[in-house]
């Protein structure tokens, strides 16, 4: 048995050991820090790097990008050269399909073809198919260049032509009109321009001297005003029809809630409102509002009948050229409309719509829609966009009706 003089030297012991061990801590703890301390002072703990094992290679892609940033290329080289760099993607795409996906996309938004080189050999850094690459290319290049280059200026003929040329600056200044209307009547502008591009070749081969002489220097397009109205040709017939099949919510043709009151007046006198909207030379937006109605409800006519011909751009021309009258759903609808003769040759007018839509031409102006058409969402239109739409008519002297049918001599006195 203990004695108690050894209890209480126990005692007093612990506290002295524990104050030992925290002692013993902190002295750790402080060498630590200083030995951290001085290694980082002495920069011991600097990562020096390594030269990347593929550092010559790198240097070479990099060294590219003279060639990328040189001189200005003209239009045949570089659509020459995109010729070239679409063979190279198309090989490279047999390997790495999605890089060559972006390297395309990025190049295009670029508007350089020569980066393709680079962007491909960056690429390939890590891969063991260069090589196999190559050799496939070499296989496609042989392959096309056993065909001669062709400078045809367009696929398309009415398109190579000087009259379309002068007419597509008039549609691109107008592109935001366009895009306005797709968005207010529910459908792909590219459709409401492809009926203005049939119209407006019609009528420029039908006033070929007035047209060149006085709208094609200022780039403008032509506007009727006497059997057929604004730059789409809209007879009054037709526009009282689309105005009551917005308000018919019985009408085969009628587009929803959404769209009744695109059209509404803010005069006593709509006879006289209607005329001004769509003869107005200086803004066109009600002419491609009653084009994207026509359209929305033909298309929805068929639809309700069992045929949806909303990707079909060339019935749906067609039907806005001969009207309402003609439209009659069935199975085996046909591209056709007026004749109209360009440059000798003649095409209908459902056909240079088709041209038109599928071509690719002014499609940043005109970009195509994953959906053509939007049908109604159920919700009525505000006021305040109402009002929008009503304010996009200019404050301006109208053109004499039929101004358009005189003959050049009496335009000239006119």
């Amino acid at each position: 048995m203990q004695n108690p003089k050894a209890k209480r030297n126990l005692r007093r012991s612990v506290p002295r050991r524990i104050f030992n061990v925290v002692v013993y801590l902190f002295a750790i703890a402080g060498f630590g820090i200083i030995g951290a301390w001085g290694i980082y002072k002495l920069g011991l703990t600097n990562n020096k790097g390594a030269v990347d094992k593929n550092y010559r290679y790198l240097m070479s892609v990099e060294e590219m990008e003279a060639g990328a940033n040189g001189k200005a290329l003209s239009d045949n080289e570089r659509n020459a050269l995109w010729m070239q760099q679409y063979l190279k993607l198309a090989a490279f795409g047999k390997y790495y399909p999605e890089n060559a996906q972006m390297i395309l996309h990025a190049a295009q938004r670029q508007g350089d073809p020569r980066l393709v080189d680079r962007m491909i050999a960056a690429a390939m850094v890590y891969t063991d198919s260069t090589s196999d690459y190559q050799q496939l290319l070499k296989e496609m290049t042989a392959l096309y260049d056993t065909h001669p280059q062709q400078y045809n200026p367009s696929a398309i003929p009415w398109m190579a032509t000087e009259d379309w040329q002068m007419l597509r600056e008039s549609i691109v200044k107008d592109s935001a009109l366009l895009n306005k209307a797709g968005r207010i009547t529910g459908v792909e502008p590219r459709l409401i321009a492809a009926c203005l591009v049939g119209e407006q070749i019609r009528l420029f081969n039908s006033k070929r001297e007035i047209v060149k002489q006085y709208l094609g220097p200022v780039k403008m397009l032509s506007v009727q005003s006497q059997f057929s109205w604004g730059v789409n040709g809209i007879k009054e017939y037709t526009a009282l029809q689309v105005e009551r099949n917005l308000k018919d919510t019985a009408s085969i043709f009628y587009m929803g809630k959404h769209y009744e009151n695109i059209l509404d007046f803010e005069t006593e006198d709509p006879s006289t409102e209607r005329f001004n909207r769509l003869v107005d030379y200086r803004n066109h937006l009600y002419s491609y509002i009653y084009t994207g109605c026509i359209l929305h409800q033909t298309m929805l006519q068929w639809k309700r009948s069992g045929y949806d011909i909303s990707n079909r751009p060339d019935i749906l021309c067609t039907l806005f050229n001969v009207g309402f009258s003609q439209s009659h759903p069935h199975g085996e609808p046909r591209c056709g409309g007026s004749h109209i003769t360009v440059d000798g040759k003649t095409y209908t007018f459902g056909a240079i719509g088709f041209d038109f839509y599928y071509s690719g031409d002014l499609a940043d102006a005109l970009p195509y829609w994953r959906q053509h058409f939007i049908e109604d969402n159920g919700v009525a239109l505000t006021q305040a966009e109402i009002d929008s739409i009503q304010s996009n008519v200019s404050n301006c002297t109208r053109p004499e009706k039929g101004i358009e049918y005189r003959t050049e001599q009496e335009t000239l006195a006119w």
